[in-house]
């Protein structure tokens, strides 16, 4: 559980470093109350999670790539 923990903190911390640095990325995640969920108990495990923090490494990273070849 600890580590499932620790994940969602990333999550949390790398999503909201990309709301306030890359405002422009961050309208791409498509992440509000709309796309979350119907389900009342969907299936969230650690590695569910885990693959989701990696994807917004990996889109942050891209970003940044592209962003620096442009300049």
């Amino acid at each position: 559980m600890k580590q499932l923990h620790k994940i969602l903190n990333e999550i949390t911390e790398l999503t909201l470093n990309i709301e306030t640095n890359y405002p422009e990325l961050y309208r791409s995640l498509d992440e509000n109350p709309l796309t979350l969920p119907v389900i009342q108990h969907p299936h969230m495990d650690k590695e569910i999670m885990h693959e989701y923090l990696e994807s917004l490494k990996q889109l942050l990273n891209h970003y940044l790539d592209e962003h620096k070849t442009a300049l």
